[in-house]
């Protein structure tokens, strides 16, 4: 794209346009490939080869069951937690409203949220990770102090993750092998977990997008929506239905013959650089199917990137609140401060209601998740929450600072409009 947009610049600054009259044809041009993106070949960095031959695949155990149902994070959990918290107040917040204007995390961000190690806890030692057991609720609570920065930052941040937590979980010795090694080392792949796609009431057990069989393998046709970081991501893991069988996932490469982008911005998450993948023909070998083209395996996954996205939830909830308490203590009108007015007191109390709801009901799901117990009800009740109570909050957030809450210079515009994702992402995050 960079070079896209150098060359029609370059045209656009030249005599000759002027002559021919193609001025405004050229500089509309110019201007729609800078907001919406090219249509460009996916990234090609880097060759995803075995460093290792694996007997079997790696997995993670399941957490004890303790018996007790107890929302106290561990030390462990609790310095993790302290770490991400800082880093997303000293680093996302402050990038935040630069990212949701130029449709893209600064220069450098995303390396440094790399250096922390977020996808390691869910990388078994022997891979090169730090994950012992199975870590839903360290990542919910990852994901949630992401998200008390900003949503749009976390979501580019947590997408490797989500790709790498579906090898760890579901990939054989061989996908393992050949994809994993990378998101251990010092330059780790963007990479991104493609489910959605632009439909009206879209459901992830029907997707749009076709797999057919071929000699060789499979080959893929069809448009994914609002994936993030999709022009630089290197490796997707792509949902599709198989030869009518139902929905399967496959891994796909950037560097693979009829894989192209598109820019898709949208009306939040813009920090996250959202586009569109699209697949023409895109032939994959037998070993790109993830987990045997099994239903559980494709439930599981949705159950468990739906509790991300109510992880994600509850972090810019909790932002709302936290900025609409000083605010309504310290905005003065007709003498006193507007907390003292009931109905401003009363809607201040509701977010933090609300709030507290969508965590324990996020948190217990996680907690069953982790330890293999079925989580199906939990991950319902908290998608449920997360999107009518999550909007709820950011309209409210907005409602409670007037019109203040209206102008850019005051960020819970850009969380309520991040909150309106909760309820349409599917993919992307995956705990």
């Amino acid at each position: 794209m960079g070079w896209g947009l150098s060359a029609l610049t370059r045209l656009a600054g030249s005599k000759v346009v002027d002559r021919s009259g193609l001025r405004k044809p050229i500089e509309g041009l110019v201007t729609a490939g800078t907001r919406n993106g090219f249509r460009v070949a996916g990234a090609a960095t880097r060759s995803f080869k075995s460093a290792r031959k694996l007997g079997q695949p790696a997995r993670l155990a399941p957490a004890e069951d303790t018996g007790l149902f107890d929302l106290t994070p561990s030390e462990d959990q609790q310095l993790i937690v302290e770490t991400v918290t800082e880093f997303a107040a000293e680093q996302l917040r402050p990038a935040a409203a630069d990212a949701d204007a130029k449709l893209e995390a600064p220069e450098g961000l995303l390396s440094r949220a790399a250096e922390l190690g977020i996808s390691l806890v869910g990388i078994p030692e022997e891979l090169g990770g730090v994950g012992a057991e199975r870590s839903v609720v360290t990542n919910a609570l990852v994901a949630e102090a992401l998200a008390h920065g900003d949503l749009g930052l976390a979501v580019a941040v947590l997408a490797p993750s989500a790709v790498s937590t579906a090898l760890v979980s579901w990939g054989d010795e061989q996908q393992q092998a050949d994809y994993l090694p990378a998101f251990v080392g010092e330059n780790v792949p963007a990479a991104a977990l493609a489910l959605q796609e632009q439909k009206a009431l879209y459901d992830p057990f029907k997707p749009a997008t076709k797999a057919r069989r071929t000699p060789k393998g499979y080959q893929l046709d069809g448009v994914k929506s609002l994936v993030p970081r999709a022009a630089q991501a290197e490796l997707f893991i792509v949902s599709a239905d198989l030869e009518g069988r139902g929905p399967a996932l496959f891994l796909v490469e950037s560097s693979n013959a009829g894989v192209t982008i598109e820019g898709e911005p949208a009306m939040g998450l813009r920090g996250a650089a959202t586009g569109k993948l699209h697949l023409s023909n895109v032939a994959l070998p037998a070993g790109a199917l993830l987990g045997g083209g099994k239903l559980d395996v494709f439930t599981d996954l949705v159950r468990l990137s739906r509790l991300g996205w109510a992880a994600l939830a509850a972090g810019t909830a909790k932002a709302v609140l936290d900025y609409v308490v000083p605010y309504v203590n310290e905005r003065v009108a007709f003498g006193e401060p507007i907390s003292h007015r009931q109905a401003v007191a009363f809607s201040v109390a509701d977010i933090a209601i609300e709030l507290e709801g969508l965590r324990l009901v996020t948190l217990r799901a996680a907690a069953r998740a982790e330890q293999g117990k079925p989580y199906a009800r939990e991950v319902a009740l908290a998608r449920k929450l997360a999107t009518d109570k999550g909007m709820q909050i950011g309209s409210a957030g907005v409602q409670l600072l007037g019109g203040h809450g209206f102008v850019k210079e005051h960020p819970v515009e850009r969380w309520y409009r991040d909150l309106r994702a909760i309820g349409v992402m599917e993919g992307a995050v995956l705990l």
